[in-house]
């Protein structure tokens, strides 16, 4: 591989194993979410109590953007807002039981898929791929700091 295609190939392997589970996984769990709604439910169910501000910074989403989704997730019973006691303008999200046995199935289901696609590779693959968490994490880490620089 070269080194002035690897980044692209990289993305490219990356965003097909994601879109694949995705697809995947949106035929077996109903109601479909989207991309951001199951982020955002992620988010909640990690930090419940998070506000619409918080919540729009840590996924690097317009505070808009985040108010309609948790609209959406609130009429489909997966998030509940809270009024904030230290200041009454403001919301917590809380995940509701819904939220949190959708996002325990989405788990289950997603780590079925992955379990299965890994069963088909050599163990020279599954090395590989076991190898390659650690820099995965910090390239994350990395976009994560860039992104919060700009």
């Amino acid at each position: 591989m070269e080194p002035e295609t690897f980044p692209d190939e990289l993305i490219d392997a990356l965003i097909g194993v994601q879109r694949l589970l995705r697809r995947r996984l949106r035929r077996q769990i109903a109601p479909q979410l989207r991309g951001a709604e199951v982020e955002l439910l992620r988010l909640v169910v990690a930090q419940p109590g998070i506000g619409i501000s918080d919540a729009a910074k840590d996924l690097y989403l317009a505070s808009n953007s985040v108010s309609t989704l948790v609209n959406q997730l609130s009429r489909q019973g997966y998030l509940v807002r809270e009024t904030d006691p230290a200041d009454r303008r403001a919301a917590r999200l809380m995940p509701t039981a819904a939220a949190e046995a959708r996002l325990a199935e989405w788990r289950k289901r997603r780590g079925e898929l992955v379990r299965d696609g890994l069963a088909g590779l050599d163990e020279a693959d599954r090395e590989a791929l076991a190898a390659a968490i650690p820099a995965l994490r910090t390239l994350a880490d990395n976009l994560h700091e860039e992104a919060e620089e700009t």
